[in-house]
């Protein structure tokens, strides 16, 4: 073989040799390219993909140190009640319940609801049995023992109707709010008197003792409409106060609520926990019936609320 042959040979196979390698190379630094930017599609999200709006949800466990004060009327026969929260706490074995707000919010629009169930037990020192019949007169007072299951929950739907921006994440907020308001109070009560009697149209005067004994469920919806200010001083801080008028005849008569509140905001991981403190006021006349069918309910439910809640 010639040496002119054997060089080409030489040279042939040397520029395959170069060429695989070339070759290897390259593919090597296309995988090494392509592994991170695949790790990376994997742990950083599509912003595209990203809520720039999420929804916040809110969930609240409260109590209320309720005071009482109005009238209830069942079977025609009305009782007048006047307690405050620690003559119920005092001289009551049935003041129990269960007090309770959700909330979830997203952008401007949200809905919410509230839970109030109770039961107050009155005694004869905090309820007072009024006359039955126009014209008679008892020289004594008359007691009665009450106990009133009482249910009153709310739904409805909110608005942000303006914010104003501050600094250090403050804002000042105004929100509408639209809704409904159920209510149902099954009453029994227990009268008893003793005393001297007399009825001026018949001429009648006399001494005796009589007791009556009532029981009466009511139930009805009442339309409602309201505004609520926010405002927020730092991240962990806010107050809210709220005010709320419904009934127009449609179910009652008429009920409103005031309250106000201030919170304070621990950040645990995702999870905000919430302390609550504030005062709260609901005042509500309803009546149905006439005569010993009648039944109605006129009263202020007052005092302060504290409570724990949970923000995502």
């Amino acid at each position: 073989m010639s040496p002119l042959i054997d060089f080409r040979k030489s040279l042939t196979i040397g520029i395959a040799l170069a060429i695989g390698i070339v070759a290897g190379a390259s593919s090597a630094s296309a995988d090494g390219q392509r592994s991170p930017d695949a790790a990376t599609a994997t742990t950083v999200p599509d912003p595209s993909s990203l809520d720039p709006d999420p929804w916040r949800i809110g969930f609240t466990a409260y109590g209320w140190a309720i005071n009482v004060a109005g009238s209830v009327t069942a079977r025609g026969q009305t009782v007048d009640v006047n307690a405050s929260f620690i003559d119920l706490l005092q001289k009551s074995d049935s003041l129990i319940g269960w007090m309770s707000y959700f909330e979830a919010d997203k952008g401007r629009v949200g809905f919410y609801g509230d839970l109030v169930w109770t039961r107050l037990g009155f005694a004869r020192s905090m309820a007072a049995y009024r006359n039955p019949l126009p014209g008679l007169q008892i020289s004594v007072t008359a007691n009665a023992a009450l106990v009133t299951d009482m249910v009153i929950a709310e739904m409805g739907g909110l608005y942000e109707v303006e914010r104003w921006p501050g600094s250090d994440g403050s804002f000042t907020a105004v929100d509408a709010l639209l809704g409904f308001r159920y209510w149902n109070s099954s009453t029994y009560a227990s009268v008893d008197a003793l005393g001297t009697a007399s009825y001026a149209p018949l001429g009648i005067e006399a001494s005796r003792q009589f007791g009556i004994s009532l029981s009466n469920t009511m139930q009805w919806v009442d339309p409602l409409v309201g505004l609520r200010l926010r405002h927020r001083f730092t991240p962990h801080q806010e107050i809210l106060v709220r005010g709320d008028i419904g009934g127009f005849g449609l179910g009652s008569q008429l009920t409103w609520q005031a309250l106000g509140v201030y919170s304070y905001e621990w950040q645990i991981d995702r999870t905000v926990l919430a302390a609550v403190i504030g005062y709260r006021a609901i005042g509500v006349n309803y009546g149905a019936g006439s005569g010993f069918d009648a039944s109605g309910m006129n009263l202020v439910l007052h005092g302060p609320v504290i409570g724990i809640g949970l923000r995502f």
